[in-house]
Formats: structure tokens, sequence, C-alpha cells
């Protein structure tokens, strides 16, 4: 591992440029042909979400906050649909970061300042040629082989060199978890500084955490069912049948008994349902499948 991390080389954009609305037929200039010089955000946003306007405010004062070296383009989904049709932006608000014409990666929810900055520093960290991240990457490689040992190693070299690095912390704690080791994923989850918690990365992992101690004392499924045949309008086995489901791997059955519990009542017990299918999609990741595919049905029950 390298003892230091390469400086970014980010173009820097014109003041002017740094935040701007954009529509379908402005999108190939202001973001496709824009990151080919500085890294760009697109904030997928509706004004019918109470979450994208509170986050909005916390994403331009960040993107600000970087002198110029990334811009920031909003788009209106319900004015301009068919952008956010092609990328598969299935619930709001969705923030893409896009270089050299392509995205390189997103989050979806509303986040906080600190999980906004760490992405953001990832991405400026790629555009660098950054030896960490490359690191990183390699270690991401090793888990979606399912080579723990190897993913780990590299996780815990990055972390000789950045002890506090959240990314590996949380790769690392990844590693643990997928070894059935929950305890030592917790505390190693908890070495994240305060500051970098709200980072996605490290909101997932701990998702992924609590998910898997929920699992723990999932009941029986069969009985759950049985008492979901028995009373339709069951939510709390519905909900406990879901995570008994997603513990065993089946996230499209978990995902379809949430679904059903929210279409039945939505506002049962604070939205528990809702809440509960957001923990899923938050501890399988953005890119997941059952996560991409859970939250365009989301989308269709609340909108419906």
């Amino acid at each position: 591992m390298p003892p230091s991390v390469a400086g970014s080389t980010a173009a820097v954009a014109p003041t002017g440029e740094l935040i701007k609305d954009t529509n379908t037929a402005g999108f190939a200039k202001d973001v496709l042909e824009a990151s080919k010089a500085t890294l760009v955000l697109v904030d997928f946003w509706s004004p019918r979400s109470a979450a994208c306007k509170q986050m909005m405010p916390v994403l331009e004062k960040v993107v600000r906050g970087y002198g110029g070296k990334v811009r920031l383009v909003k788009m209106d989904i319900d004015a301009h649909p068919a952008i956010a049709g092609q990328l598969r932006v299935q619930s709001v608000p969705t923030v893409y970061a896009f270089r050299d014409g392509r995205p390189l990666d997103g989050f979806t929810g509303p986040q906080a300042e600190a999980g906004i900055k760490d992405f953001i520093d990832q991405a400026l960290g790629d555009e660098a040629g950054d030896e960490i991240q490359a690191a990183l990457d390699a270690a991401e490689e090793a888990l979606e082989a399912n080579d723990l040992q190897a993913a780990a190693e590299t996780f815990a070299a990055i972390l000789q060199q950045e002890p506090q690095h959240p990314g590996a912390l949380a790769g690392l704690a990844r590693c643990y978890l997928m070894s059935d080791d929950v305890e030592r994923a917790e505390q190693t989850i908890a070495l994240v500084p305060p500051d970098k918690r709200g980072a996605a990365i490290v909101s997932s992992v701990q998702a992924a955490i609590d998910l898997a101690k929920q699992a723990a004392n999932a009941g029986d499924t069969a009985a759950l069912e049985a008492s979901i045949v028995a009373d339709p309008k069951n939510h709390q086995a519905r909900i406990d049948l879901a995570i008994a489901l997603a513990a065993r791997g089946a996230k499209d059955a978990a995902v379809v008994q949430l679904l059903e519990a929210i279409r039945i009542d939505r506002k049962w017990q604070d939205e528990a349902a809702r809440k509960q299918l957001v923990k899923f999609f938050d501890a399988w990741g953005f890119k997941d499948e059952a996560a991409v595919n859970g939250r365009r049905l989301l989308s269709g029950v609340l909108f419906s």
C-alpha cells in the first residue's frame, strides 16, 4: 500500500455553473459533456417529496464547499421523466455522480452532510487515480468472488496506512458479517469516526448488521405464514416473515410481504413496513437487483 493518497486533479468549474437545473433536452450538455471536465452530481428529485426538499439545500451547501471541483445538476423527474426512466431511478431523492459521460455510482434517499461529502470524496478519489481507492476496488472484487480472506487482507492493509478509513472499516465489517461473525462486524464498524458514520457505505453496513441481529430473533416461517393466512392484516407477522425470508436469502419474497403490508395499511405503527423495507434496501446496497426492483415497486405503491 502507498504511504499517501494522490491529490485530486479535477478541473474546477466556474462559480456560476456550479448549480443549475436541467431538462431532457439539456441533459447531454449539462451532464454528459460537462462531466468530461468536472465531476457532476445529478439530483433526481420531485417537488412532491419532503425528503427531496430537505436534502437539496444540504447538497447545494456541500457542493459549494468544494470550490468548483464538483457541479450539481438538478432534474425534476415529474416534469422531465425520460432520463430518470433510462437510469432506472425508482425513488427520490436519487443522486448519481457522472464522470467522462457515464454514471460512476449513486445513492438513494436523503443523506446527511457527512455522507454526501464522503460520497463526493470517493468519486474525486477515483478521478485522481487514488491508489487507496484502487485497493478498495480490488477488495470489492474479492468480496464479489466470495474470497473473504483476500478481501479482508486488502482492507486490513488499507487500515495500516489510514486506520480510520471509513470504506476500509466498512469493508472489513462486511467480511466479518459474511462470515456470520456479527459481533466482530459490529465492533469494526464502531471504529468509524463519528463525523463519517453518515457515509452511505457505513450506513449500508450498519443496516446489514442490524438486519442480521433482527434475523437471529426471527420466528419460524411456516408459523408466520399460517398467522398471515389466518389474518391477512397481521402486519407484525408479515414484517417478521419478511425478516426471516431476507435472512435466508429470499429477498424478493421478503419485499413482497412488506409491500402487501404497505398496500393494506401503510400507516400501521408509524409506517413500520415501509421503514423495514428501506432498511432492507440500505443493507443490500444501492446496486443490488432485489433493492432496485423493490424501490421501483415501492414507488408504484406509494404514488398510486
